[in-house]
């Protein structure tokens, strides 16, 4: 069924986008978290090879913080241990993992199947550092959800997207979330760059091309063309794993319940908001993105989204 989104919160054009400022989110209220942390929404997250373990903890803690009620993490082997202690609110899968620690995707399905085949929302990508194995591990994890699980793609998960089979990436349309940064854009659609000033233009080709919704930095745009665009958010974003928050937020929301458009425009101004919370504190720089996330639950009550 397509996203019943308020006609007075609707998206822009490429000439005239949607600017999303507080008064266009509270006219544009998220679902009300209630009941059992099954009824609040089943997050999973699948990525984590033992080099960049920290991109899920930060991508399942941000889901969490959004109102995420259940989380469960699928990670390589080497590093679920350490993940299980780090963040306790959360179950923990061992993948199969290579030689060099990275993610093999081999068994990933059947490993993970008990969780994604109940989970609300499914991100997959954060920490995975192999284009093999991430492709492998999209096209086993995909067929283990519900049909109409939304499904959030970020970093090597969402750049095998293009190599994907046409059957895993045709279950992908009209449920599919993408968060890439520019890099990653410019190779969903097999261009050499986008530059700043085509950012937008491309955002909007990638979400027509795939049927999705598409953000990329201050902008948000779904399978029809429409456009918003963020007015929140400064330098001190652009951290190490800032991205990852943005997706697990995102995550954590469309496990409530919240439609794809809503769930990546919410998340990505209340991630910026957070962010310039930080910078008041602590300055225009040099706050850690691990800091972010716990900023999260005080910028959705300050928006009265919960």
């Amino acid at each position: 069924m397509p996203e019943q989104i308020p006609d007075e919160v609707s998206g822009g054009t490429l000439a005239d986008p949607r600017l999303v400022t507080p008064d266009v989110l509270r006219r544009w209220p998220l679902p009300e978290p209630t009941g059992s942390k099954y009824g609040r929404g089943q997050a999973v997250v699948v990525g984590g090879s033992c080099s960049t373990p920290g991109a899920v903890l930060l991508a399942g803690v941000s889901a969490l913080r959004m109102g995420a009620g259940k989380l469960h993490l699928g990670v390589a082997e080497g590093v679920a241990p350490h993940l299980a202690v780090a963040v306790p609110e959360s179950g923990v899968t061992a993948l199969a993992q290579s030689a060099s620690g990275a993610v093999t995707g081999t068994g990933a399905g059947a490993a993970l199947e008990r969780e994604t085949g109940r989970a609300d929302a499914v991100l997959v990508g954060p920490g995975l550092d192999d284009p093999e194995g991430s492709a492998r591990l999209v096209a086993e994890v995909v067929p283990t959800l519900a049909p109409d699980a939304p499904v959030l793609l970020d970093a090597f998960g969402l750049t095998v997207l293009p190599d994907l089979d046409d059957d895993v990436r045709g279950s992908l349309r009209g449920r599919l979330v993408a968060t890439p940064n520019p890099g990653e854009l410019a190779h969903l659609l097999d261009r050499d760059e986008v530059e700043d000033d085509d950012v937008a233009e491309a955002t909007v080709e990638a979400a027509r091309r795939y049927d999705a919704v598409v953000g990329c930095g201050d902008w948000v745009a779904s399978a029809d063309g429409s456009l918003w665009r963020m007015t929140t958010g400064d330098t001190g974003l652009a951290t190490s794993g800032s991205g990852d928050v943005c997706a697990g937020a995102a995550l954590g929301l469309l496990s409530r319940g919240a439609g794809l458009v809503q769930a990546l425009v919410w998340a990505k101004s209340v991630h910026a908001a957070a962010g310039d919370t930080l910078a008041m504190r602590l300055g225009r720089v040099g706050y850690l993105a691990g800091e972010i996330p716990s900023e999260l639950p005080l910028v959705l009550r300050t928006l009265r989204g919960d």
